[in-house]
């Protein structure tokens, strides 16, 4: 796993965890978790682009 892949995989997860508590907190925000999706779907293509 390169640097750059590895720095997405960990952005990744810290959003995750600030969406989670956001969610918590506040309520639950769709577009966040659209944003999460769409970062999470970026992270994995390109963890897929480097294993090929």
């Amino acid at each position: 796993m390169s640097g750059s892949t590895k720095t997405m995989g960990v952005l990744t997860v810290a959003s995750l965890v600030v969406v989670t508590a956001y969610t918590a907190a506040l309520g639950s925000n769709g577009w966040l978790w659209f944003a999460w999706v769409v970062l999470g779907l970026v992270t994995l293509g390109m963890l897929v682009s480097k294993t090929t």
